[in-house]
């Protein structure tokens, strides 16, 4: 049977951790993810820290590039040794982009981690990604590799925890209160508000994408995206859906029942 882990790491002198490593893709409400986390008392948050090392590797000229390179770590074992280090809060909680998990990084340390999956629905996330991306590509979402993310560690026999988007959405209070008993820890009502404005822990390419978090002073309610998708990225949002649909059979469910045979 496979069982959801909860991994804790400490070292001496610093208490207990609790290392979250939420693995999503773009526009999935990641960032609004961590403004939750990071607004209880006893969370630190990361924000993509391998993203300058993702875009020195790959050379893609994405909005704020230089600035990136110039103000973030570019050197994975580095960002590695932050990430499993010394922590003085009780909980760690890690936004990553998965596309940013490139094959040549070591990922042993992701074991020591408590593993979640953020998703979305392609065509809702593929809507949103175009304004920044235009002409994207299947690896671009990240839906690919957290697929095969997800596979490696269910294949050890962990069942890491698949959250939807539109669940936390439609009614954030029901969705985190369940995510954080399984988690086995306490919920915060603060997750559900948060001040607005800009966070010294966000990237230094806030500006460039994190216009409406900062706007923000918690979950916006879920509603039908109008927009249509380009008719070039039809055949892409197909396959995205393949992939989208896999994970979903594994999500943490509002009612609270998750599938049957991962926990």
């Amino acid at each position: 049977m496979k069982f959801f882990k909860i991994n804790f790491g400490v070292y001496d002198g610093f208490m207990e951790t609790l290392r979250i490593a939420a693995w999503s893709g773009p526009r999935n409400i990641s960032t609004a993810m961590m403004r939750s986390w990071e607004n209880r008392p006893d969370t630190v948050v990361l924000d993509e820290p391998f993203y300058a090392h993702y875009l020195q590797t790959h050379g893609f000229n994405h909005p704020g590039r230089d600035e990136v390179l110039a103000h973030h770590e570019t050197n994975p074992e580095k960002v590695i040794e932050m990430l499993v280090g010394p922590c003085e809060q009780t909980l760690q909680y890690q936004k990553h982009m998965t596309h940013h998990l490139l094959p040549s990084i070591d990922r042993h340390w992701i074991s020591s981690c408590t593993n979640i999956f953020l998703i979305r629905h392609p065509r809702e996330m593929l809507t949103s990604l175009v304004h920044q991306i235009p002409n994207p590509t299947v690896e671009d979402t990240g839906l690919p590799q957290q697929l095969a993310l997800f596979t490696s560690l269910s294949s050890t026999g962990e069942m890491p925890l698949v959250i939807d988007s539109k669940d936390i959405l439609q009614n954030p209070q029901t969705m985190l209160r369940h995510l954080c008993t399984t988690l086995g820890i306490p919920f915060y009502k603060e997750m559900l508000l948060w001040p607005a404005g800009k966070r010294e822990t966000d990237g230094i390419w806030a500006r460039h994408w994190y216009a409406s978090v900062e706007a923000s002073t918690g979950f916006a309610p879920w509603k039908l995206k109008e927009e249509n998708l380009p008719t070039q990225l039809e055949s892409m949002c197909l396959e995205c859906i393949d992939i989208y649909t896999q994970l979903a059979a594994h999500k943490l469910n509002p009612e609270g029942s998750e599938h049957a045979s991962n926990i």
